[in-house]
């Protein structure tokens, strides 16, 4: 299986309810616009070049690299949050990296971690942050819930 270098990349979330803990993050995925796709889990690093764009239509059926954070809980009123941050080097011909987190608590704390991880992540590999992009939801949970913050690859 060959998947093309990603060009672009953006941003999506979603959150659910479902009857089981894999339901209700099908749900969230499907919130997430990431439902009718086939999403490969990838590693950490963006290419050099590729840029952020609004959230895409996907072909139905497409394999779609996701770097992705989900969370599911049964406990009826845990709030249950999910986060992806990217950061982008100084330097334009290194690759940015993303970091994602998932945990009961408010997605405040949860998006900062995420920043924090990623600029931490970027210090390791000896490169200093140029800006940091990230999104996270939140959801209240009533009976089987589930959130997803997530970074898709595309072209």
């Amino acid at each position: 299986m060959i998947i093309e270098t990603p060009t672009a990349h953006f941003f999506t979330s979603g959150w659910a309810e479902g009857p089981s803990v894999r339901n209700s993050l099908d749900g969230a995925f499907f919130s997430a616009r990431l439902g009718q796709v086939s999403p490969v889990r990838v590693g950490p690093v963006i290419p050099p070049g590729s840029r952020l764009v609004e959230c895409r239509e996907l072909p139905p059926g497409a394999l779609v690299p996701v770097v992705y954070a989900s969370f599911s809980s049964v406990l009826p009123g845990e709030l249950i949050s999910a986060g992806v941050a990217v950061v982008y080097p100084r330097e334009p011909s290194q690759g940015g990296l993303v970091m994602e987190y998932a945990a009961p608590g408010h997605k405040e704390d949860i998006e900062a971690m995420v920043r924090r991880m990623a600029e931490e992540g970027l210090k390791l590999r000896g490169q200093h942050t140029r800006e940091i992009v990230s999104i996270a939801v939140q959801h209240r949970v009533e009976r089987i819930g589930a959130v997803l913050a997530a970074l898709v690859l595309w072209k």
